[in-house]
């Protein structure tokens, strides 16, 4: 009896039981103790330190921004004026002249400019259709960052997850190893079975493979969040850090709409495009007009009297084509432009209203995890673990309490990762960072 009691005291000291508090804490902040190293190293980036290096060195978001610049020169191309022409002419050279030492006696120079006049506001059109062109496209660049921001926000907080379950199953494997070598304990003294003891040990199998497998997941969010940010640091040199938890506070859905229809660089690009569209039309318009050519010729003869200058105006006869496909052409694409814009804005509210719903869904799975299942699942465990070691409960039982809290535990860190990505798409949908 003495022998029994003094093992069971063994067990209650060994096992080390964290309170549930304590334990949701941890597993809310993403903190462990393997961790803590890793953190701490110079290179544990925190979520804005990311987002830095990913604009700087992302590749596709530096080749958008040269699809910017490569704009703005086809702004200097369309406010060009036409080029003048110049023309030389020398006539009536002589090449058989009684004086062969004379060939240009008789020699009629002639000289021509001409300049293409454009009217009706032709290159002021173009510019502006250049002009508009750009902030298509700085609107574009504003939402290829937007979306490749989810992404680099879904490897963040894969990492983050990863990192989140790898704690939990060192802590799982630790306790368990706890229980392992009490048992020992209990077997040298034969208060169990040595089937008891085995069965034991075959489950830490369990708990191992998780750990590993924890473990390699850690490594391949790292590679993937380091290949966009174009990072070639080792992955084992590498770490993020960040709060692992969930903000219980979503505002009102029309907010959130009014928020994305004001924010989303798409919608604002589709409404560009319908701008961009009627100057075009405007521009095809002026394009039927008739421009006129304004000429100047000069020629001198030996005889000065047969000197003189000449004035021409030439005007093409828009008879036939006046343009009439492209301005009918360009009247359509403003319809066009603009379903297209219609269809851009329902697109913005579906993308709102589907983040709102499985945010809302991943809320209401967190709050009875959090506020209920972690602290019963913690209490089972060490309640069905301290009856165990006194005899007062059977190793199924056991083994099963350990189990459940494994399951709780790591579909609380599963959950939490879900809810983060859902904030993700939540930011993405709204174009702007809302939720944390």
């Amino acid at each position: 009896m003495f022998r029994k009691l003094s093992i069971a005291m063994m067990v209650s000291s060994s096992l080390g039981v964290v309170p549930s508090n304590l334990w949701a804490q941890q597993v809310a902040t993403g903190v462990a103790a393997q961790s803590a190293s890793q953190v701490s190293s110079p290179l544990a980036l925190t979520w804005q330190q990311v987002q830095d290096r990913f604009r700087a060195a992302n590749p596709t978001l530096r080749a958008g921004a040269i699809s910017i610049d490569e704009s703005r020169a086809q702004e200097i191309t369309a406010h060009l004026r036409p080029n003048p022409t110049f023309g030389a002419q020398l006539d009536q050279v002589t090449l058989f002249h009684r004086d062969p030492y004379q060939p240009l006696t008789q020699a009629y120079p002639n000289v021509t400019f001409n300049y293409l006049h454009e009217r009706d506001h032709k290159r002021e059109l173009r510019t502006d259709s250049a002009r508009q062109g750009t902030k298509i496209a700085i609107s574009n660049q504003t939402d290829l960052q937007r979306t490749l921001t989810y992404s680099l926000r879904q490897a963040f907080v894969q990492t983050l997850q990863a990192k989140a379950v790898l704690a939990l199953t060192s802590e799982n494997l630790t306790y368990y190893d706890h229980v392992l070598d009490v048992s020992s304990d209990r077997f040298k003294a034969g208060d169990i079975a040595q089937v008891d003891l085995d069965r034991l040990q075959l489950g830490r199998v369990q708990y191992e493979q998780d750990n590993e497998t924890a473990d390699v997941n850690v490594r391949t969010a790292k590679i993937q969040l380091l290949q966009l940010i174009n990072d070639r640091t080792p992955v084992d040199q590498f770490d993020v850090t960040g709060p692992y938890e969930f903000a219980d506070g979503l505002q009102p859905l029309d907010q959130y709409h009014q928020q994305a229809i004001s924010e989303r660089p798409d919608l604002l690009a589709a409404l560009q495009t319908v701008e961009k569209a009627k100057i075009d039309h405007r521009l095809a318009i002026a394009n039927g007009s008739t421009d006129p050519t304004f000429g100047f010729d000069a020629a001198h003869q030996p005889d000065p009297l047969n000197s003189y200058i000449g004035l021409s105006v030439n005007v093409p006869l828009r008879i036939f084509d006046r343009n009439q496909g492209e301005k009918q052409r360009t009247l359509l694409d403003i319809d066009l432009q603009q379903q297209q814009a219609e269809a851009a804005r329902a697109q913005v509210f579906a993308d709102v209203d589907s983040a709102y719903a499985t945010v809302d869904s991943q809320l209401k799975l967190l709050r009875p995890y959090k506020g209920k299942y972690l602290k019963q699942a913690l209490s089972v465990r060490d309640t069905i673990s301290f009856s165990y070691q006194h005899g007062g409960a059977s190793l199924i039982d056991f083994l099963q309490a350990q189990a459940d809290y494994r399951n709780i535990q790591l579909g609380y860190v599963n959950l939490l990762g879900a809810y983060l990505t859902a904030a993700a798409q939540m930011n993405e949908a709204v174009g702007q960072e809302v939720l944390p």
